[in-house]
Formats: C-alpha cells, sequence, structure tokens
C-alpha cells in the first residue's frame, strides 16, 4: 500500500476519479501539498472543489486513483483513518452544534483524544488562537456570531492537533471585515504549527493573500498550478480563472 514519495509532501492527490451517484465530478485530478504550504484550490462553482476535499476526507468514494498522507497510499479512506494520522476536515457553513455551550463544543472536537490532559491542552492551543472564545466557554455555540462560530469551528478541527488541515471556504458567512482576519488567523495556523493546510476559497483575491501555491480546477481537471504571486496580477488571474 505504501509507495515512495518525497520526504516533504505531506499530501497527495494521485489521479483522483469521483463523483456522485453516476455522475463523475472529478477527471484525474493530481495535486501535491508540501508539509507546512497552503495551497488554495479555486474555481467556479461546480469546478468539484468540494467534491476534491470530500473524497480526500472519505465522506465519498474514491472510484480511481488515491491520496497519499506523508507517503501511505489510501484507496478507500473513512473519516476515522484520516483522524488517526491527523487530517481534520472544517466544512462549510460554520457547522457546530448550536445546542451546546462553546465549551461542550470543544470537548465534542476532542472526543477521540486519549485523555482529558490531551483534550484540556488542545483547548488550551485554541485559545491562543482565538482568545475571543475563552470568555464566551458557557454560552450556547448558537447565539454567537458568523465570525464567532467559524472561530469555534476551527477551533473544533485543532484540538486533535492536525498535521493536514482541509478547509471548505471558510470565509461563508462572514462580514467582508471579518473575511481577512479569519484567512490570516489560518496562515497563523499554518505557521505556527507547520500544518499543511488546502484551503477551498471563494474569496479569491483575499486568499491568494495567504497562500504559498494554487490549484484551478475546471470541470473536474487542474487547469492551473502554481505560485499564488503569480495570479496577484490581474490579468493573469482572469486568463486562468475565466
Amino acid at each position: 500500500m505504501n509507495g515512495p514519495l518525497k520526504t516533504l509532501v505531506s499530501l497527495h492527490v494521485d489521479s483522483l476519479v469521483t463523483g456522485y451517484g453516476k455522475k463523475q465530478v472529478l477527471n484525474g485530478v493530481t495535486i501535491e501539498i508540501e508539509t507546512g504550504e497552503i495551497v488554495a484550490l479555486i474555481g467556479h462553482n461546480g469546478a468539484g472543489k468540494s467534491t476534491l476535499l470530500n473524497a480526500v476526507f472519505g465522506l465519498i468514494p474514491i472510484w480511481e486513483g488515491a491520496i497519499r498522507i506523508n507517503g501511505t497510499a489510501w484507496t478507500k479512506p473513512t473519516p476515522h483513518d484520516l483522524l488517526r494520522v491527523n487530517v481534520a476536515y472544517v466544512p462549510q457553513g460554520n457547522r457546530v452544534f448550536t445546542d451546546l455551550t462553546v465549551l461542550e463544543n470543544l470537548q465534542m472536537g476532542g472526543v477521540t483524544l486519549a485523555n482529558r490532559r490531551t483534550l484540556n491542552e488542545g483547548i488550551e492551543r485554541s485559545f491562543a488562537l482565538f482568545p475571543n472564545l475563552k470568555p464566551r466557554l458557557k454560552q450556547r455555540a448558537g447565539t454567537l456570531s458568523g465570525g464567532e462560530k467559524q472561530m469555534l469551528a476551527l477551533a473544533n478541527a485543532l484540538i486533535l492537533s492536525p498535521k493536514v488541515l482541509l478547509l471548505d471556504e471558510p470565509s461563508l458567512g462572514l462580514a467582508p471585515p471579518l473575511v481577512s482576519q479569519a484567512l490570516h488567523q489560518i496562515r497563523e495556523i499554518s505557521r505556527r504549527d507547520n500544518v499543511t493546510i488546502l484551503i477551498v476559497e471563494q474569496k479569491v483575491r483575499e486568499v491568494l493573500k495567504i497562500a504559498d501555491r494554487v490549484c484551478v480546477l475546471r470541470t473536474g481537471r487542474v487547469s492551473f498550478s502554481g505560485p499564488a504571486e503569480e495570479l496577484k496580477d490581474e490579468a493573469k488571474l482572469r486568463s486562468v480563472y475565466l
């Protein structure tokens, strides 16, 4: 099951083909992400961005190809498999348990951890990045603002000390002033803990500010892959994106 891979590559999506029912969405997508790197996955609606994250995290089956985590190949991963090898996924939509308090949400995020000490350490790490959550520990998550819910969703994932983090439109539903703040925090996560991040984001110009590289999906295929700096040129961005 294992195969040779560059030692610096944390996540390798290898010739991935998948879809829903009989509808094929991804057509042989290959992406490599090095340890500690942030790669932005952009493209129009329907290009297959969320489908790619769902397949990588084992939420839908891989039809052909494989994913590799630190050199180990998986053709039929499950979310449980991925959590065990330190991969975490934050889906779009501020997914939190609205009827639970902030503290109860964080405890749920760490339910797979071995003991309470590890859980408490994870919670403290989350507070270091999201200090606004600490005074709201006893507050119901459903009463938080959109930005605070997004912080809590990210904090839930960080409790597990992920080495690879998958993010699906973390800016969704955030007021414009909060978008830059949320993306800045994501960059801090990567730099502070050397976390490898694959981020799907519709706020293209904003995500280019934090990404190291960019992959553009078009009709289920990678149409561009290169340094984020290249796409900061407006003409180049239009040519690859449109």
